[in-house]
Formats: structure tokens, sequence, C-alpha cells
């Protein structure tokens, strides 16, 4: 294995290369050059060395945004340790049942951040379950020992599970899914290519750092020394404002975030929110195909570009910098990475280009599989292809659009609904901000067709007028919404992924 496919070899070269070019600052004024940030990271590696972390020693952490996150993750790479980053929306339910999963030596929290208090649930967990694992808090403040004292950094030829990513998901446990440096920058480099992304641009981590997306812009930025903005507390109202005073030029969150962009844009449309940004970076959550054509409008740049990935195989599909509108806003781009995909119908056949099925892939960036093995059978079919449980096709030239989810659909007297369709065109409503459909239980038909809605401000939407807008433009009539809630925010994952089943609970008896 190439050597500049660990991360600690690409946080070396990047110091070398350019010490004094900026790594990331934060909300509060703080700063970390490339050259800083290999000092800063080997000494709290020395840290880690004293309490026995070498490699493979498994080392838990559930941190926010922070510089010490950014730190956190070099150093426990100079020591060659397996990584378990550990969303911080995650409690004890979550945590107890990855530790007693994983078993890690070490396990990192904060004392308290948002009113919570992750030290005692961490030691209260360790306790319980009689975990051999040291607990170390960290807040403001790395601990730091001389790095003078740890034993040279050996890449190796080998190519060795380094980090245990567990899926946000919507239900169930989650799952861990196991990945090597070179799955993770497999895709890394793939988006720098079709982003044409330089030293020049600067993006904000304003998603869990903790999540394989954070973890992925590192090694971007190690390869191309661009520069972040850490923000560990995303406010809708104040956060936007800052990112444009620092500059960024792309505008990175996933969909769920392009939308409050758009949203914050609207309350003053004559002062640009982003005057330097080149592009949105969609993706984390379905894509409605008009948005493209509104972010490019009303933020500006070039409008949307999308990433598709799952944590198991994280950077799959990028749209580039040189794809026309049709493809920016009807597809989620090709293929990077060396990632290959096919579609596949519910007899496991191929489908031909054009024809919508189950996505399924192979490539680098894929996972190695689950820690718990078992799992595996039901994630990966008999020749190795990963199912991806997303719904899409593929044009003859590689461009693939998500048409759904296979367990996202409706079915309302027999006839199967897509519920990304029906909210694709919901979003084209002037009065929709953001929408989900859901099908509730129905003892007529089966479920009903349900949308949840989040109006645009100071606009009123009725069930009335959604129905009207759906005949309108066409829609067949056992797809219109038979139930119209509105709402002021749609629950949703760290992963930005919409929580379908909280919406159905909530109005399952209207």
């Amino acid at each position: 294995m190439n050597s500049a496919r660990r991360l600690w070899t690409l946080v070396e070269e990047r110091a070398t290369a350019s010490p004094d070019r900026l790594l990331a600052v934060d909300e509060h004024g703080r700063s970390l050059t490339f050259g800083a940030y290999r000092a800063e990271a080997e000494r709290v590696a020395a840290f880690g060395a004293t309490l026995g972390i070498r490699p493979d020693t498994r080392v838990a952490w559930q941190l926010p945004s922070r510089l010490e996150s950014i730190v956190l993750v070099s150093a426990l790479s100079r020591l060659c340790a397996t990584q378990i980053p550990m969303l911080p929306i995650y409690r004890e339910r979550e945590v107890r049942f990855i530790l007693q999963q994983t078993q890690p030596s070490v396990f990192v929290v904060p004392t308290t951040w948002r009113n919570f208090d992750y030290e005692s649930m961490a030691k209260k967990i360790v306790a319980d379950l009689r975990l051999a694992c040291e607990v170390v808090v960290i807040d403001r403040e790395l601990p730091v020992a001389d790095a003078a004292a740890l034993d040279p950094f050996v890449a190796g030829d080998d190519d060795p599970i380094r980090w245990i990513f567990y899926t946000s998901g919507t239900t169930g446990d989650p799952k861990g899914a196991l990945h090597t440096d070179a799955s993770i920058i497999a895709g890394a480099l793939g988006v720098i290519d079709s982003y044409a992304i330089t030293e020049d641009d600067r993006y904000p981590i304003v998603f869990p750092f903790t999540h394989i997306g954070g973890i992925g812009m590192l090694f971007i930025q190690l390869a191309t020394g661009c520069s972040s903005v850490a923000v560990e507390i995303f406010d809708a109202e104040q956060t936007p404002p800052f990112l444009g005073e620092q500059g960024i030029t792309i505008a990175a969150g996933g969909t769920p975030l392009a939308l409050v962009y758009l949203q914050q844009q609207r309350k003053h449309p004559d002062q640009p929110l982003f005057p330097r940004v080149r592009f949105t970076m969609t993706g984390a959550a379905p894509t409605p195909p008009a948005l493209h054509d509104d972010l490019r409008r009303e933020i500006g740049g070039t409008g949307a570009l999308a990433c598709y990935g799952l944590t198991e195989a994280p950077f799959l599909t990028v749209s580039s910098v040189h794809d026309d509108d049709g493809q920016r806003s009807q597809t989620v781009g090709r293929p990077i990475g060396g990632a290959v995909l096919r579609i596949v119908d519910a007899d496991e056949h191929e489908l031909p280009a054009g024809v919508s099925g189950e996505v399924r892939a192979k490539g680098p960036q894929l996972c190695k599989g689950y820690l718990d093995a078992s799992r595996n059978a039901a994630a990966f079919d008999g020749d190795g292809w990963f199912r991806t449980g997303d719904l899409g096709r593929l044009t003859d030239d590689g461009y693939l659009t998500i048409t759904g989810r296979l367990k996202d659909i409706i079915i309302r007297r027999g006839e199967n609904i897509s519920a990304k369709e029906v909210e694709d065109l919901l979003y084209e409503h002037p009065s929709v901000a953001d929408v989900a459909v859901i099908g509730l239980p129905d003892d007529i038909l089966g479920e009903r067709c349900c949308a949840v809605v989040v109006p645009r401000p100071a606009t009123t939407l009725r069930l009335g007028d959604v129905v009207a807008f759906c005949r309108d433009r066409g829609l067949a009539t056992q797809k219109i919404p038979e139930q119209l809630e509105t709402v002021d925010e749609l629950p949703r994952n760290a992963s930005g992924k919409v929580l379908k089943f909280k919406l159905q609970e909530q109005f399952a008896d209207r």
C-alpha cells in the first residue's frame, strides 16, 4: 500500500509543504496552521502513548466539532490506533451498545456539552459493563507530553482497519462499519478532482466531525491545503452570516443545511450571504431537483454539487464543476474513486440504463464489512456488491439519479407511491420550504399519503392548495396527499436524514 494514503503521512507532508497555511478556525477566533497541527498532534500522541495506546488499540471518542477533535484524530493516527468516533447526539442506549461491542481501551468525552453530562454517562457505562477502559475527559485543553518520547512512525505495507464508524440509522441498533485510511481517501481524492478543490477553498464543518464525512473532508484538507471553519453548535440565524464573514467558498452541510442557507438568504435578498461561494454541496438527504436552480439564483456560485455515499461507502458519486445544469439538478453525479455501480431488480437481475432499481456498489471506498460479521450476508450479495438500500437509475454515460428508498414506499390500495417523487414535486410549491411525505395507517386504503411541510415564512398552506398544485402538475390521483401537516422543522438524525418514523408516530391518529 502507498504510505501516502495514511492519514498521518498526509499530515507530515502537508505540514512540510505549507506549514503556515491555515488548517482551521473556529467561532471563538482560535486558529490552527498545518505546521502547528502536526506539532500539537504529536504532543497529544505522546500523552496517548503513556496511556498504553499502541497500534490497533481501540479508542472511542465522542467530541463536538472542535479544533481539539481535529487534533485528536491525527494524534491517534500517529499512534496507529483504531478509532471509534461517536456522534455527539448518542446517549446511553447507543453508547452502551457501541462500547460493549467494541471493547475500547480508552474513551474520550467532554465534561458537559449542550447541558448534557458526557463524563458521568461515560463513567457509568464503563463501570456497568466492567470494561478495562480509561475515560479521558477533554474540553478546551488537550493533554500533552514530550513528543521526543514517541516511537518512529511506521506506515507498513498492509491496509489495517483504522476506523469503526457506526451508522446513525433511523431504526434499530447502529452497525459498526470497518474502514481503513485507504477506503476513506479513495473517494476523497475523487471529490477533490470533481469539485476542483484547491488551497484557496474554505468549507464549514457544520455537521458532526465524528461523521465519516467529517473525517473524509479532513483527508481532503490535508491533500489540498484548503481550510475549514469549525462550528460546534449550528444556529440557523447566527451561523450562516458568520460563515459568510469567514469567506467560505464551499457552502457545505448537505441538503438540509442548503435549505437553511436558502431561508436565511431570502430574509436579505439584496445582501449575499456567502460572497465568495463557488457552489453549495448537497447530499446526506434527498435533494429536490428544483434546489439546484434555487441555490444558483439565490445563494450564488454555480449552484448545487451533489455528493452521494453512505457510512459503509463514503463518496460514491459526486457532481462535477464541469456538469451542466441538467446533470446537476437531476442526478447525484457519476462514480468516483474507482467506484462501480449497478442497478438491479427484485430478482437481482441487472437493469438497463434509465430503469429504476436498487443501487449496488463496489469500489475501494467500500467498508471491509461490519464489526458484527453476522450482518455482512444481508449487506453484500453473493458477488460482493453492497446493497445500498437506495433506489436509482443510471444514464448511458454513468450519471446516477436517486429515486427513493426501498422501504420508503407508500402502499395505497395496493398501488406503490414513491415518497420522494411526491416530495420533489411539493418542494416546487412557492409556500414550501421543506417537506417529507409519509404513509400513515388507514383502515380503508391500507396507507394514506400524508405531506408534512415546513412552510416558508409569512405563508399559509392548506390541503386544498396542495391537492390543486399536484393536479395542476399532472400527478397521478392516487399519489396526491390526502393529509397535510405543518411543522416548524422536520426531525432529522445527525446525517440529515428525516426521521420519518417520528412523524408517523406524531400524526398517525390525526
